[in-house]
């Protein structure tokens, strides 16, 4: 069935207004009122219709929590190592060569069209909602309207909105459905409304674009995001080498391209010591903890990752998935820290640990919110750690040594999985 004419579309939001509604009348700020009154024009302008924009913005109360949010990115504020810990872990490698294996059709006829290989595809989507799983509970309206009139990047975020409501106007998705991540992203793997719009593709044949509850639809779009971006059939994303002693990365990085040849010359290794391969082209050289860390040659590949999210480390989250995905192991070389990051199943053990503690952490689902970060800064003080309210291997070994070995820590499984 083909997506809804306009006409039936504006109808069906008409219906739907409930699920946007406050189901008790709340005091709109006057200065939200003024400002979306003043976004009216430019929505028209956009392509939405003075009926959509009214339905979706009656009675639209701002969400401040996602004003909290956008200022701070754990992509932007954690050590790398904690980063990836959580997100590459053996439980989501177990879970995506799952995926892998169910959606094996699906992948190929993926590949077929678009040239990005079911590991790639796969790892984005473990990464971006683990496995469809955690694709947020933020109503995109009214999380785009409070980014659109509160905080930075207001004009960003007004496009983003008008997207998302053109998305709703055209019948693409049910408005009810229409629930993501707070700055707006929606979906199996996280599409921005205005990417929606531009990159989503009909991956079944059944005439609609759905990567809220279509798998196929949602890895066919995400192979045509990267497709689009300069994903190169059959390449590397680059690998982990092994600088040689003495070896200055000053004003190297990943936009810093110099052909293989010359990495050769300058004395690089991959990290198991073997020559590195000719005939890839150009690589940056990426050292995201400092020269003492891994060290990576990455290639257009890498590029392309990266344009999905913007930062290095989620650029290298994805890619190390998907390598552990085609049987490959962890990173050879440590991370610059007497302090490793935790697995969620660690940072789950954490938890437990500190419910045994006596402290109220919440739901035991790996992510380290508020209530378990307050839980962890009073046990490093009582312990005589660096009190930063961070859950590393130094906390978690020393409550493993004051708990008794009948503590049910490795049995507490989590409500659901956490994404990034």
């Amino acid at each position: 069935m083909n997506r809804l004419s306009p006409l039936l579309a504006t109808a069906a939001l008409a219906i739907a207004l409930p699920a946007f509604a406050q189901t008790e009348p709340t005091a709109i700020p006057p200065e939200l009122t003024r400002c979306l009154d003043g976004l009216r024009d430019a929505a028209r302008r956009e392509g939405v219709s003075e009926t959509t924009f009214r339905f979706l913005t009656r009675d639209l109360a701002p969400d401040m929590s996602v004003i909290d949010k956008l200022n701070y990115q754990p992509e932007f504020s954690m050590p790398i190592w904690d980063y990836l810990s959580g997100l590459v872990d053996d439980e989501r490698v177990q879970q995506g060569q799952t995926m892998l294996q169910q959606h094996a059709a699906v992948l190929e006829r993926v590949q077929q069209r678009f040239g990005v290989d079911p590991a790639t595809v796969v790892a984005v989507w473990g990464v971006e909602s683990n496995f469809g799983q955690s694709q947020g509970k933020y109503p995109l309206v009214q999380a785009l309207g409070t980014l659109s009139c509160y905080g930075r990047r207001q004009t960003f975020f007004q496009g983003e909105l008008y997207s998302a409501m053109r998305i709703l106007q055209a019948g693409h998705i049910a408005p009810e459905r229409l629930l993501g991540s707070w700055a707006g992203a929606f979906g199996h793997t996280q599409f921005m409304p205005s990417t929606f719009e531009r990159l989503a593709v009909d991956g079944d044949g059944d005439g609609k674009r759905d990567l809220m509850d279509n798998t196929a639809d949602a890895l066919a779009s995400t192979a045509n995001f990267l497709a689009k971006a300069g994903w190169q059939s059959g390449q590397p994303w680059g690998f982990e080498v092994r600088l040689p002693p003495g070896f200055s990365t000053d004003g190297e990085g990943r936009r810093s391209k110099r052909p293989v040849s010359e990495w050769v010359a300058r004395g690089l290794r991959k990290v198991d010591g073997s020559a590195l391969p000719t005939g890839l082209g150009s690589a940056g050289l990426m050292t995201p903890a400092g020269p003492t860390g891994p060290a990576f040659l990455v290639f257009k590949n890498f590029d392309a990752i990266y344009s999905y999210n913007a930062a290095e480390s989620y650029g290298l989250a994805i890619a190390h998935l998907s390598d552990r995905l085609r049987g490959a192991g962890p990173f050879t070389t440590p991370w610059p820290t007497d302090d490793p990051g935790l697995s969620r199943a660690e940072r789950r053990e954490l938890q437990v640990l500190l419910l045994l503690a006596g402290h109220n952490v919440g739901l035991v689902d790996g992510m380290l919110g508020d209530k378990s970060r307050n839980a962890i800064r009073a046990e490093q003080e009582r312990l005589g750690q660096e009190v930063n309210g961070r859950g590393g291997m130094k906390l978690l070994q020393a409550l493993r040594a004051e708990t008794p070995p009948a503590a049910p820590a490795a049995e507490i499984t989590p409500a659901s999985p956490p994404s990034r």
